[in-house]
C-alpha cells in the first residue's frame, strides 16, 4: 500500500515546465450540465485541484448553444490563448456538418483522447419490455412515430443513432432533442419519452436505483466491466445491439483541444497534465463506473484519428440527410 502511494505521489511532484499556465484556465464544455461532457470535465477539474496537478485554478464553463456550436466558436476566437481548453464529444464534428457554422476541428489544437464513449439503449424500468427483440416488436407493431427517443441535441449522436435505428426497424420514431444527457434521463424516468440512447455515465445513477433497465449496447463486444451495477446485472450483461437485430456500432470521442497558434510547449503541458489525472484511483473510477473505453492518444496519433472520424461521420450525416449544404 504505501508502495502503490509513493508511486502515485511521483505523478503528481512539481516539474521544470518550459511552459505553464500564468492565470486561471477556462475548461469549456460545448454540451449542457448534467451530461456525459460535462461530468467529465468537472471530474478533471477536480482531480487537477484536489491533487494539486496545476498551480492555477481551471474553471469549467458550459456553453452548449448552437448545439455546441457557442463553445467551439469561443475557443475558434481564442487564437494563440493558451489558457483555454475545451472537452469534446462527436458534435466537434456533427455541428459544423449540421449547422453549417464557420467551424472546423483544424481550428483548434488536438491535445489527447481521453476515452471512447459507449452508447446504451435505455428505457424506464416499468416499461413492458425486458430485451430489444422486444422492443424492436413493440416499435414494429406501433403507428408511426408513436415512440418517442428522446436524446442530446439535433442532428448529433443520438439522433444519428436514431435514425440508423429506424432503419434497421423500418419504422419512424419522433425525435425530442434535450441540452444535455442529464436532463434526457431525467425524462425517461418520468416517462415523458419511450427510450434513449444515452451514455454509459448519463444514466448509471438512474439505473442503480431502479428507474431504468437497458437493452443493449452500440458495440461490437460486451462491455468489460462484471462488477454488479444494478441488482444482479453488470455493464457486461448487457447484450450487444447487433445480436439483438440492431446492426450498428457507435462509439464517441471524449478528447481534450486547445485553441489553434499556441505554444507547442504549451501543449505538451496539459498532455503531461492529463497523462497525470489519467493516473489516479478517481480517474480509474470514473471509467469503470462509466464503462468507458480507456483509449489514450496525442499528437499526430491523435490528429489522424480525428480526421479519420470526420470523414466517417460526414458519410454517417449524408446517409441520415443531416448536412446543411
Amino acid at each position: 500500500m504505501a508502495m502503490a502511494a509513493a508511486v502515485v505521489a511521483s505523478l503528481f511532484c512539481p516539474a521544470a515546465w518550459a511552459w505553464e499556465p500564468t492565470r486561471t484556465v477556462e475548461f469549456i464544455v460545448p454540451a449542457g450540465t448534467g451530461g456525459g461532457a460535462d461530468q467529465m470535465a468537472r471530474m478533471i477539474q477536480g482531480i487537477v485541484a484536489k491533487h494539486g496537478l496545476m498551480k492555477q485554478t481551471m474553471v469549467v464553463i458550459n456553453k452548449a448553444g448552437g448545439a455546441g456550436g457557442e463553445g467551439f466558436l469561443d475557443i475558434k476566437n481564442a487564437k494563440g490563448n493558451p489558457h483555454k481548453l475545451v472537452i469534446t464529444l462527436s458534435n466537434l464534428f456533427t455541428t459544423p456538418l449540421a449547422t453549417g457554422i464557420p467551424f472546423s476541428w483544424k481550428d483548434m489544437t488536438p491535445v489527447s483522447m481521453m476515452a471512447l464513449d459507449e452508447f446504451v439503449l435505455w428505457v424506464n424500468a416499468e416499461a413492458p419490455f425486458k430485451t430489444a427483440q422486444e422492443f424492436i416488436a413493440a416499435v414494429k407493431a406501433a403507428p408511426e412515430g408513436q415512440f418517442k427517443l428522446g436524446g442530446t441535441g439535433s442532428k448529433q449522436e443520438d439522433q444519428i443513432i436514431t435514425v440508423a435505428m429506424q432503419r434497421a426497424i423500418g419504422k419512424k420514431m419522433t425525435y425530442i432533442p434535450y441540452k444535455g444527457g442529464g436532463e434526457v434521463a431525467v425524462q425517461l424516468v418520468g416517462k415523458h419519452i419511450d427510450a434513449t440512447v444515452n451514455n454509459p455515465i448519463e444514466a448509471v445513477a438512474q439505473w442503480r436505483a431502479g428507474a431504468l433497465r437497458p437493452l443493449c449496447v452500440f458495440d461490437g463486444k460486451p462491455l468489460p466491466v462484471k462488477d454488479k451495477i444494478a441488482g444482479d446485472m453488470s455493464w457486461a450483461d448487457i447484450p450487444t445491439c447487433k445480436s439483438q437485430g440492431l446492426d450498428i456500432e457507435y462509439l464517441m470521442l471524449r478528447g481534450i483541444f486547445m485553441p489553434a497558434g499556441v505554444p507547442k510547449d504549451a501543449v505538451e503541458y496539459y498532455v503531461q497534465l492529463m497523462q497525470k489525472v489519467r493516473a489516479t484511483p478517481e480517474w480509474a473510477q470514473l471509467m469503470h463506473d462509466g464503462a468507458f473505453n480507456p483509449t489514450f492518444m496525442a499528437g499526430a496519433e491523435y490528429g489522424k484519428w480525428v480526421e479519420s472520424e470526420e470523414k466517417r461521420h460526414r458519410e454517417l450525416m449524408k446517409e441520415a440527410g443531416f448536412l446543411a449544404n
